[in-house]
């Protein structure tokens, strides 16, 4: 995979889920990454968000689109 960068914040696992899925569909690279750290209880995650999805920059705007337009129904 080429470099990455970081596209999105993600809010949950719900929504990483479903964002995994459909860049999975698409074969679109990317990397899910989780703030949550066991030795902080999550604490970063109250503060960033869930985690981030990183991927390589010339798939950001399909990313963001893709994101934009996703429904749990996807």
């Amino acid at each position: 995979m080429d470099k990455t960068v970081k596209i999105l914040v993600l809010n949950n696992a719900v929504e990483a889920s479903l964002i995994d899925g459909l860049l999975n569909e698409r074969e679109i690279p990317h990397v899910i990454r989780s703030y949550h750290d066991s030795a902080y209880d999550g604490m970063f995650q109250l503060q960033y968000g869930w985690g981030q999805l990183d991927a390589p920059e010339q798939f950001r705007d399909e990313i963001i689109n893709i994101f934009e337009n996703m429904s749990p129904a996807d």
